[in-house]
């Protein structure tokens, strides 16, 4: 009896703290602060739209998406997908976030505009954001506001530079560019490999603290420390965590004084998901990690899970004075804003056609969010009633290798059709005739122990669910460069003019259609 009591009691202190990974979804290139209590996060979503979110946390464990920096990074045809062009797997990078003098600033770079891009505002969960950009695009840059009032930015790979900024961020300070450190790699042993990136450059107690992630060939992800007395140098470096590939990130301290490193892990389909260790000080360096390890557990409060914060269902209901989409919504690219709709009928979200396309990843206007792990279930329920023939209108999970189940409408008949994408061209691969305009499509995702697999299923009713096609693998891809991501689209392929409305989109953590 007392040996069953005390399993309970393990087990129920085990179910209080943290686990990791602490976010099980596509949350990359984290960049962290603490103002007061509060702890604000952001991350890349390089092609989608909005961009640069920020996240909100109170314990470093349970986060909730509260803005944006940006509703479109650029109007190009790259970012428009227009006149055949694309950014996938570009877009916005790395950002960086500070808190300086009442005023947050989110930064982050772009291949798509060869520009740097800083958005201020002072407050960072309602804006507005101000934004200002300038040239060079400066990779994987760290802004870095000094004791003494300059403000810089470290950036490169590899050879690492820096930068002085004006003193309102609005662009460089002439003839300040130089080396920082000559090959940040070095610690690692990076000869050949990802040469060291993702900078993240701090101050703690008068020292300055550089944060790199390296790839050495034949090796792992690995972080990189280096520490100067002085920001001019000398610079000297070490290896800071070297498990699990849990690597590219920084520092953040709690209130009570305790710290820990905010890093990521690449975990296949469901993309790069976020890592905290916790962080101990020796010889005025930060040790990472339990023994070097990644622990699986943390002395934090446990999540209470990534639905609503990070992902969550819609009815596309909308009361006086809500949003027109919720922060977990991000379009495939910037949106045509006159083709869609979540007021012309009430509870529906409508997409409609404005021209003709030959692919689903050419298509504007397909809305987004993110797959979670280890497992997780999206549905919809479709009214198909206005198509016209060559539409096609329905559920993905979007990736380079994407899958697809949807209504197409040919010669005034619809089915019900499953596409995959897997061998890199899209494949129909099973087609059910449809005599009804209404009809239920739900996609299922498998991340346990690196499955990434992706399945199927239709229904008529809502209840009873019939498989479709065949079960996709789910690779991460750097053509696109981000996880698996549940999407509603409607395009057309003969004529524009059709339109589909989606009457909700549930999410569940579990997988509902199977045993």
């Amino acid at each position: 009896m007392l040996l069953w009591v005390g399993l309970l009691v393990g087990t129920s202190a085990l179910a209080q703290k943290a686990t990791n990974p602490i976010i099980f979804a596509d949350v990359p290139d984290m960049a962290m602060i603490r103002v007061g209590k509060t702890y604000y996060m952001s991350s890349t979503t390089m092609h989608l739209s909005p961009g640069l979110p920020i996240m909100k946390s109170t314990d470093l464990v349970n986060w909730k998406l509260v803005s944006y920096a940006y509703d479109t990074l650029a109007t190009v045809d790259a970012m428009n997908l227009t006149n055949g062009q694309s950014t996938y797997g570009r877009g916005s990078w790395a950002s960086s976030l500070r808190f300086h003098n009442g005023t947050y600033y989110a930064t982050t770079f772009a291949q798509t505009t060869g520009r740097t891009h800083i958005y201020a505002t002072k407050n960072i969960e309602k804006g507005p954001w101000k934004a200002v950009s300038f040239k060079p695009s400066f990779h994987d840059h760290s802004l870095f506001f000094d004791d003494d009032g300059r403000v810089y930015m470290v950036y490169g790979a590899g050879k690492l530079r820096i930068v002085e900024l004006n003193a309102d961020v609005s662009g460089v300070k002439p003839g300040t560019e130089r080396v920082l450190i000559e090959n940040a790699s070095e610690p690692s042993g990076t000869g050949r490999g990802l040469p060291a990136e993702g900078s993240q450059l701090l101050k703690v107690n008068g020292k300055y603290y550089l944060f790199n992630i390296t790839w050495p060939q034949g090796g792992m992800r690995t972080v990189v420390i280096h520490r100067a007395d002085q920001l001019a140098g000398p610079w000297e470096g070490r290896i800071g965590l070297q498990d699990l590939g849990v690597a590219q990130g920084g520092l953040i301290d709690t209130p009570d004084g305790r710290w820990f490193s905010y890093l990521f892990r690449d975990f296949g389909g469901v993309g790069r998901i976020p890592y905290l260790v916790p962080v101990t000080w020796k010889d005025g360096w930060p040790v990472l990690g339990v023994d070097g390890k990644v622990p699986q557990t943390l002395d934090l409060p446990a999540s209470t899970g990534l639905i609503p914060g990070i992902v969550a269902s819609d009815e596309f209901t909308r009361k006086k004075g809500d949003p027109t989409l919720p922060l977990v919504w991000q379009w495939n690219h910037n949106p045509d804003n006159a083709l869609w709709s979540v007021s012309e009928r009430k509870g529906f979200l409508r997409l409609k056609t404005g021209r003709t396309d030959t692919s689903f990843v050419t298509a504007r206007n397909t809305l987004t969010q993110r797959t979670i792990g280890p497992q997780c279930t999206g549905s919809t329920r479709l009214d198909v009633s206005k198509l016209i023939d060559g539409d096609f209108a329905g559920l993905s999970l979007l990736q380079k290798q994407y899958g697809l189940v949807g209504v197409k409408q040919t010669g005034g008949t619809r089915a019900i059709v499953m596409v995959s994408a897997a061998s890199g061209k899209a494949v129909e691969m099973q087609r059910v005739p449809l005599s009804v305009s209404v009809v239920y499509l739900k996609a299922e995702c498998d991340f346990r122990d690196r499955k990434d697999t992706g399945r199927f299923f239709y229904s008529l009713d809502g209840k009873t669910w019939t498989a479709i096609g065949e079960p996709i693998k789910m690779p991460y891809t750097i053509p696109h460069f981000m996880g698996y991501r549940f999407g509603l689209f409607n395009y057309a392929t003969q004529t524009p003019g059709g339109y589909a409305d989606f009457d909700y989109f549930q999410i569940s953590d579990k997988l509902t259609s199977s045993k």
